[in-house]
């Protein structure tokens, strides 16, 4: 007899055949183990393969138990006899293992490849796509009938509102359309599909009504009545006296009430503004005993200060019931339009032969309780289902767990059963891995059903065993201490009130660390003007985080930081040398930090696979071909064809680009390319494409540009083999497309215009990547090393248009006007949310083998429900030790660190033999160095030097720099005007400026106007207040300027600068130097933009009209001044 450990016996047990099971099973416990081992143990007691069904959560979970069933299966039909006999003995089989019944095993592998139909290991929509399509009669389904993805769903909602907008029902989609901004309609009708149980059939008005503790026949206008009576006009009057003669916050109020010249419905807003609290501990409530401030409260008449509670109690009432009202308005408009667009949504898809991922579960579930044709089902699947194993069980929503009800109802029941012929019921799961709300998962239905099955099967031949997988095979000790220690105390969200994990190998080596949080940096310059808004900055906190992480990596591989092997046949643990492969990085959602660990990761020279959810609209790939598309059905689209060019099919520069389009005479960009002689390429590929652009199909005309036209080798040479995604997707979507509409080019591009579908990309775990994902996407997934870098609070709200109360469906209101009835319900969903986000974190932490590292950026909060001080509590209770951490980047601080077994030694193991040469030179496997920053800008006028003459240094700055602003202003706009309009225009130009002070800078504009030398400067074709920029090698950096004026010809390009000094020099040795240096600046700009041109420049000084042309020489030599400022005289 085999002696096993306890762990071990735990899982022999639970995947007893004979029995009906509820197993609850730790993260890390092996309950895929006992999943395959129940099915195999199922086949060797003569159970048919077709009898048995297994339905899982995801796909994934599906193939992989089926390729572990079938390599068990397999290794069988070659084992030993003696080896056989010790695999059966270790699955819990009883002996004696007679030859007939070796060879019994051997067989099952030829027995499960050949059952009809094959094993049914499924997820619960494949089961259900199955069963619609044996019973599509009953079920009243197309026989044909096929699964609809997201973006034809969107389409045909779309088109639903559309048709229900313009018939009889279009005051229904303009009472909701009422309530949501110009994009939001779409998600509202996604909402009311996914809420349709508890809005079809629709409540009645005077029901919700009633839920909101509206009465049947309120109205807006009865409460405006009761909230402004006869009389309130002059007693307003009288507290406008009152608080007028008051404290500030009164006289405040006082004049806010002093512009109500009218009791309607306009005055609400303002007398619920004076008189209710708008926040702090009681929001909405009347300031009674804080209005009028105490003093004047004690001063006023006794029977006023009775009025003016009365009042205020009033507005409140009011206020309470119109909210009410508004909301239970809101939510019967929601109801009245679920009533038509659910049906019509419905209809239009049994037009089309269609069904999405609901109806599966919602037909299936439909088909087993109709009472007409139940029983028939029922009984044809009697004859083929004896087994029913569940796996993933608290993700199971309660629909789902509608259809296991009925498909295990001939086992609850014991009917039909015959003697030699037992059936079972199998279920596995984790409450506290419950993470699936948003895709209808209740943790309150896995005990819920736990119990109904336990009193159905209580009395039959299998009563439900009720088992506990305690011992993880995954983490180490250490790891699973801080994982009780974290989650103790949290019972309403799922968790035992007493530590319920055990470590199965106690020997296993572990660490824990906690660094230092990176904070939100004090003061960050503002961004440049052409970044995008939502950019992440060098030294924002992510960004910091990011890069740490990425070096700390780098530096672990390249240090051979240990992690542990166990050598079964030894019986002992050693090292081996940290690779890429050891690490996952989770995030909670796919923010920031998450594409700036990509990016880190990848300058950093560590291997990662990239994200693990591909956007296919998103990728570069994708938008090139796009625009390729767009091109080819408009060829007059400036833009695409632009994008294109510039893009790895062409690989075109902004030179090239610029040269094309600059002064084309053509109007349009195709037109200036096919005429182009240095463009005979593009032009000729571009032909070809359009050519065949009315006959292929999109599918055909993508491809032949990617094959054909060497467009994927272009476009993966340039961007990476991660492309290689996008455009396979891209490729997908145009033969989904062509299935589903009648193909052509501008079709194909107006329904890409829809997609915001996501992939998920299939990131193999044997790649020696550095995996970065999602907790979500981290499901069912290990890592010697995981990093938790997404750590700090998430904010506390409910997403989307829809809540529920007891059952109850609710349209949201704003934050500012939530009744109570709405407040209720989001309370109650902000503490589902919260516990969801507690076993979020449980599911994070428990993907650790070996390592666990926490981190964080930016700010925590005050209240510590962020993940980091989660879990910093329970590294406290653990007795973590406080530990300086000194990182790659060249930072440091104290972090917290928990220590268990120490890592043994590293054993070299020699890597294999090379089997060929890489064809790849050395310079493909490194990093491109990082491009360096972009110089700063700088300003022509802020070089330093003097900018006054001598004897102007004791004048007023600030009056001299407004009084030339205003000379600047009038100059650009009046030399445009005729003369005898220039004293009116500059006064409507300037109307806030002095008499006196306009009068002289009308002084300085008529000089300038009258000199014969500045005719020029004022001509027509002058150019006035001209932006100029340019990187300017003598100062390491860019200028930006503008320049008043600037005349060009043919040889000569003129730059001009008036100036108001009071002082004009006699010579040009007088210019003051911080002048010149301004001017050289201009000159060296003008240089690179005219390079076959003639640069000079020239003051205006406007007080005498004069104009001195300046020596070319003289001003560059000043600009090299400019660029050591220190030795500059300073600017007065």
């Amino acid at each position: 007899m085999i002696r096993r450990d306890d762990a071990t016996e735990a899982q022999v047990r639970a995947a007893d055949p004979g029995l009906s099971t509820w197993l609850s099973a730790n993260a890390g416990s092996g309950k895929t183990r006992v999943l395959t081992d129940r099915v195999a143990r199922l086949l060797l007691q003569g159970v048919r393969p077709e009898k048995i069904l297994c339905l899982t959560y995801t796909k994934a979970a599906a193939s992989e138990m089926q390729n572990r069933l079938f390599a068990r299966l397999g290794g069988w039909a070659m084992r030993p006899d003696d080896a056989l006999r010790r695999d059966l003995a270790e699955l819990g089989e009883d002996g004696p293992f007679p030859t007939d019944r070796l060879n019994k095993a051997r067989r099952l592998f030829a027995t499960a490849i050949e059952a009809p139909g094959g094993l049914k290991i499924q997820t619960i929509h494949s089961f259900c796509a199955t069963l619609l399509r044996r019973f599509p009669l009953e079920a009243g389904v197309s026989p044909q009938f096929h699964e609809m993805e997201d973006r034809a769903a969107a389409l045909l909602r779309v088109e639903v509102v559309e048709a229900l907008a313009s018939g009889p029902d279009a005051p229904r989609v303009t009472d909701v359309a009422r309530g949501l901004s110009e994009d939001g309609f779409d998600d509202i009708c996604t909402e009311v599909l996914a809420h349709r149980a508890g809005l079809i059939p629709p409540a009645d008005p005077a029901t919700i009504r009633g839920w909101f503790g509206v009465p049947p026949n309120q109205t807006a206008d009865a409460i405006l009545q009761d909230t402004l009576r006869p009389g309130d006009m002059t007693l307003l009057h009288a507290l406008v006296g009152v608080f007028g003669n008051s404290g500030s916050n009164d006289q405040k109020a006082a004049r806010a009430l002093g512009r109500i010249t009218q009791l309607d419905a306009g005055a609400i807003a303002t007398l619920e503004a004076v008189f209710l609290f708008k926040g702090g501990k009681t929001p909405g409530a009347a300031k009674i005993g804080t209005l009028p401030m105490k003093s004047t409260r004690d001063a006023m008449d006794p029977a006023l200060l009775d009025r003016l509670n009365d009042w205020m109690r009033a507005v409140e009432d009011g206020k309470a019931r119109r909210i009410a009202l508004h909301a239970a308005d809101r939510t019967i408009a929601l109801h009245q339009f679920a009533e038509v667009f659910v049906p019509a949504y419905d209809a239009a898809k049994l037009r089309r032969g269609v069904l999405d991922f609901d109806d599966l579960i919602d037909r299936a579930r439909a088909l087993l309780n109709d009472r007409d044709v139940a029983e028939w089902v029922l009984y044809r699947l009697d004859g083929g289902i004896d087994h029913i194993l569940v796996d993933e069980a608290q993700d199971t929503s309660p629909r789902q767990w509608d259809v296991v009800d009925r498909l295990a109802l001939e086992i609850t029941s014991g009917q039909g059963t015959a003697e030699d012929r037992p059936r079972t019921l199998f279920v596995v799961g984790d409450k506290k891995q419950s993470i699936y709300s948003f895709q209808g998962a209740d943790p309150g239905a896995f005990d819920r059903m736990q119990e109904q099955f336990g009193a159905q099967l209580a009395h039959g031949p299998t009563p439900l065993q009720d088992a506990t997988l305690e011992y993880s095979f995954r983490s180490a000790p250490v790891i699973l201490d801080l994982v009780d220690a974290t989650f103790r105390g949290r019972e309403a969200s799922g968790f035992a009130g007493r530590g319920s994990h055990k470590a199965f190998h106690a020997a296993m080596p572990g660490r824990v660390e906690m660094w230092p949080l990176v904070p939100k940096p004090d003061k960050i310059d503002d961004p440049a003007f052409e970044d995008p808004v939502d950019v992440v900055r060098h030294e924002d906190a992510p960004a910091v985080l990011a890069r740490r992480i990425a070096l700390e990596l780098r530096r672990m591989i390249d240090t051979r930081t240990p992690i542990a092997v166990f050598d079964r046949d030894r019986g002992q643990w050693s090292s081996r040398p940290m690779t890429p492969g050891d690490v996952l990085i989770l995030v909670q959602s796919r923010g920031p930090i998450f594409d700036e660990i990509i990016r880190a990761l990848k300058a950093a020279n560590v291997p990662t696979a990239g994200t693990d959810r591909l956007k296919v609209s998103a990728e570069l790939a994708v938008r090139d071909l796009r625009a390729l598309l767009t091109v080819l059905a408009t060829p007059e689209d400036d833009l695409a064809l632009a994008t294109v060019l510039k893009s790895p099919l062409f690989g075109w520069d902004e030179q090239r680009l610029y040269t094309l389009a600059h002064h084309r005479k053509d109007p349009f960009l195709w037109q200036s390319l096919r005429t182009a002689p240095a463009a005979e390429a593009e032009t000729t590929l571009l032909l070809d494409l359009m050519r065949q652009a009315d006959f292929q199909r999109p599918f055909d005309l993508i491809e032949r540009a990617l094959t054909r036209h060497d467009g994927r080798r272009k476009l993966l040479s340039r961007l990476g083999l991660e492309a290689e995604d996008g455009i396979n997707a891209l490729l997908a979507q145009a033969l989904a497309y062509e299935q589903g509409e009648i193909p052509s080019l501008t079709g194909f591009l107006a329904w890409m215009e829809t997609d915001d579908d996501k992939i998920k990309r299939q990131i193999s775990q044997n790649a020696d990547q550095v995996r970065v994902m999602s907790v979500h996407g981290a499901k069912g997934l290990e890592a010697p090393v995981v990093i938790l870098p997404d750590t700090t609070p998430k904010k506390d709200e409910i997403k989307g248009n829809v809540v529920t109360d007891a059952g109850r469906v609710l349209w949201k209101t704003r934050a500012a006007e939530t009744p109570e009835t709405v407040a209720t319900a989001l309370a109650d969903a902000k503490a589902r949310q919260n516990a969801e986000r507690d076993r979020l974190l449980y599911v994070a932490m428990t993907r650790a083998e070996q390592r666990l590292i926490v981190c964080a950026a930016g700010e925590l909060g005050k209240e510590g429900k962020g993940w980091y001080d989660i879990i910093r509590r329970g590294m406290e209770e653990r007795g973590a030790t406080i530990e300086p951490f000194a990182f790659a980047d060249g930072e440091g601080g104290a972090g917290l660190a928990l220590d268990g077994t120490p890592w043994p030694a590293i054993v070299d193991i020699p890597p294999p033999a090379a089997t060929q040469q890489d064809a790849l030179p050395g310079w493909a496997h490194q990093v491109a160095p990082p491009p360096a920053p972009a110089p700063g800008s700088r300003s022509p006028s802020d070089l330093g030097g003097a900018k006054a003459l001598p004897g102007e240094d004791g004048q007023d700055v600030e009056a001299a720099m407004a009084f030339g602003s205003i000379v600047h202003r009038l100059l650009e706009h009046l030399p445009a005007l005729p003369r005898d309009t220039h004293r009116d225009a500059a006064r409507d130009l300037l109307a806030e400026a002095e008499r006196p002070l306009l009068d002289a800078a009308m002084r300085h504009v008529d000089a300038c106007l009258d000199a014969p030398d500045l005719a020029p400067l004022f001509a027509a074709d002058a150019l006035v207040e001209v932006p100029v920029t340019a990187p300017l090698a003598e100062l390491d950096a860019s200028i930006l300027g503008v320049i008043d004026r600037l005349v060009i010809d043919d040889t000569r390009v003129l730059a001009v600068d008036f100036k108001s000094n009071a002082t004009v020099p006699a010579t040009i040795d007088a210019v003051p130097d911080g002048l010149l240096r301004q001017m050289g600046a201009y000159a060296a700009a003008l240089a690179q933009i005219f390079p076959d041109r003639r640069i000079d420049t020239a003051l205006v000084w406007t007080a005498t009209g004069e104009i001195q042309m300046l020596p070319h020489n003289m001003v560059m030599d000043a600009l090299s001044r400019a660029a050591h400022l220190d030795q500059a005289a300073p600017a007065p």
